[in-house]
């Protein structure tokens, strides 16, 4: 199943996409089903097949330009994100592959949707693409073995971790370069895990106006997802619909040669397509 959530009429709605279009989950239900995907999330098992065993196949869909997209997850708890995850992109950068997990983080203001504008600060001008597989938590993991980590993740939904590096970089902490206004977005829908199935199979890529920039498989994954929820579960309580940002594959304009440097700008449209997820579509203002 994929989710999302949008605003149709100025009213929040949960939406359900379909092979025949967005379904407005909250009308289908006659208010039944909660608006925020955080309720669905955490309300449990139950509601996750109360929500699967609905029949969309009669419902009526909204026209696509009726939808204003909003992240699918608006307030987590956390956002965590995971650096240098593939070794191509460790040996772009010029760092070494590391030996564990880096993690560093953004927060919910960073977090915008599917079609949304994202605007760049005029402080900085070295902007960025990284696209990533975030994984959806959605049961509470503390203590979890890799065995049966997969079992507490609600689904996943392709991410877009943009980067200012100029900001990145000017000290030791990331945070500044990553967690400005808007550079998380996510989206446009999150696909159960069930529908997934192996996270570590699925091809993603990135295309800045058309072109192609990253390519990849979710295999070449230096920490792969069970690993990285295990891990992190050591050390901090993962609780219903957190985030994950797993990590971006070769192909950033950071690991090109300087003279090939050619940073986003306003106008300029960055695309991350993941197997079985759908494609993040931004327009940087």
């Amino acid at each position: 199943m994929k989710l999302t959530q949008f605003l149709r009429g100025g009213e929040k709605r949960l939406g359900i996409l379909t092979e025949k279009g967005m379904v407005d989950a909250t009308a289908f239900s006659n208010g039944r089903l909660p608006l925020a995907i955080e309720d669905v999330i955490g309300g449990g098992e139950t509601l996750w097949n109360k929500l699967r065993g609905l029949d969309f196949r009669g419902a009526q869909t909204v026209p696509e330009r009726e939808i204003t997209y909003l992240p699918c997850v608006e307030k987590p708890e956390k956002i965590i994100c995971i650096g240098l995850n593939y070794s191509r992109h460790a040996a772009e950068m010029d760092l070494e592959a590391p030996k564990y997990p880096t993690l560093f983080n953004k927060f919910n203001s960073a977090l915008s949707a599917h079609k949304e504008k994202i605007f760049l600060p005029a402080s900085a001008e070295k902007f960025d693409y990284e696209a990533e597989l975030v994984i959806v938590m959605g049961k509470t993991a503390r203590h979890v073995s890799r065995e049966n980590a997969l079992s507490y993740v609600f689904g996943y939904m392709p991410g877009n971790d943009l980067s200012a590096r100029d900001l990145q970089f000017c000290t030791k902490q990331w945070m500044l370069g990553k967690t400005c206004d808007g550079f998380g977005p996510i989206g446009p829908c999150i696909t159960t895990a069930d529908e997934v199935g192996d996270p570590q199979s699925l091809k993603i890529e990135s295309r800045v106006n058309g072109e192609l920039r990253q390519s990849a498989s979710t295999h070449e994954m230096i920490f792969d997802c069970a690993t990285i929820i295990s891990y992190v579960s050591q050390y901090i309580t993962l609780r219903p619909a957190d985030l994950i940002f797993t990590g971006s594959p070769s192909g950033v304009i950071k690991g090109m040669p300087k003279e090939k440097q050619h940073w986003l700008k306003a106008g300029d449209e960055v695309r991350v397509t993941i197997e079985k997820l759908g494609s993040l579509s931004n327009i940087m203002a």
